[in-house]
């Protein structure tokens, strides 16, 4: 099968297109003949810094949509043929290829409505949304949040799950996306160059009860000033500077990196996604789709920034 495959660790020159042998697959695995793979910042991270163990001849690939090719003797709820969407765990090797055998119990049925590129676009930054917003953020009925990055893969999602949770939101982008991210459900839209996000919260709602940061720097520790005593920060990068604040204020911080999760919680997402887009309250967004072949060009693009939504690449067969 023809594979993206690392040379070594480092640019995005070092994705490379090779021939591998098909996977086989163990009793609890399905062979999945891939359709569509999305990209992630994660991959970006892995590709640079080898994490997680991916060097030299690693594949990458956490978002993928398909078609079963085979079945292990262990598997009752998936047929060959059945099309289906997964985010696998990063044990890898992950599905930039042809081919890609992964865990039964992390593979759902794609729903009928979606194509296999917007199947691809949404299991990881999904289960990512719904994991900061409404399991470690608690977002409520008539709460407010202010999410930042609000058109990237996984803030265009947390924007439509607030919004169907039933919270006022103010959404960080650049005043490209506004339109966008207004459409996906956002009340407020804040540009995030010309205006200042703490003085428009300030001035217009006084606090929030949440904050999810999808960008970094210091988008936290300047929101901490903004957010509700007892209220909740939630993460997925690092943040900088000092968080004194948010000890003063009562403030929980968390920290969500699906690359960590466990499989109990990957299997129950997957279930509940599925549900989301059947009854279409989520609704993938992709900016771009480009080949399997251009994974160089993908992985350059994300890491110049500025986008909206999901970089899907398709793989011919």
């Amino acid at each position: 099968m023809k594979a993206m495959v690392l040379s070594a660790n480092g640019g995005p020159e070092v994705l490379t297109l090779q021939d591998r042998p098909k996977p086989e697959i163990r009793p609890d695995q399905i062979l999945v003949k891939v359709q569509a793979v999305a990209l992630n910042p994660i991959d970006c991270k892995i590709r640079k810094t080898g994490a997680f163990g991916y060097g030299a001849g690693g594949i990458l690939g956490f978002d993928v949509s398909g078609t079963v090719e085979q079945t292990g003797t262990l598997v009752t709820h998936l047929q060959p043929g059945d099309a289906v969407f997964y985010c696998p765990d990063f044990s890898g090797p992950g599905a930039n290829a042809q081919y890609h055998a992964v865990r039964a119990d992390l593979v759902a049925k794609k729903p009928e409505h979606l194509g296999y590129i917007e199947a691809a676009a949404v299991s990881l930054a999904g289960l990512t949304a719904w994991t900061a917003v409404l399991e470690q953020g608690h977002l409520r009925l008539g709460q407010t949040v202010l999410i930042v990055g609000a058109a990237g893969g996984v803030g265009s999602l947390a924007v439509q799950l607030a919004h169907a949770a039933g919270a006022y939101v103010f959404a960080v982008c650049s005043s490209a996306n506004a339109g966008l991210v207004r459409s996906l459900g956002a009340d407020r839209v804040i540009d995030r160059l010309s205006e200042d996000f703490v003085s428009v919260i300030h001035k217009e709602a006084g606090a929030v009860d949440l904050l999810f940061d999808c960008v970094g720097g210091d988008y936290v520790q300047r929101g901490m000033a903004i957010v509700k005593p007892m209220g909740r920060l939630v993460t997925i990068v690092d943040p900088k500077g000092d968080l004194s604040l948010g000890y003063r204020h009562n403030i929980t911080l968390h920290y969500v990196s699906l690359a960590f999760d466990s499989i109990r919680r990957r299997v129950d997402g997957i279930k509940m996604l599925t549900v989301l887009l059947e009854r279409e309250i989520l609704k993938p967004v992709v900016s771009r789709v480009l080949p399997l072949e251009k994974l160089a060009v993908a992985h350059r693009e994300l890491e110049s920034g500025g986008g909206f939504g999901k970089i899907v690449l398709t793989v011919s067969h």
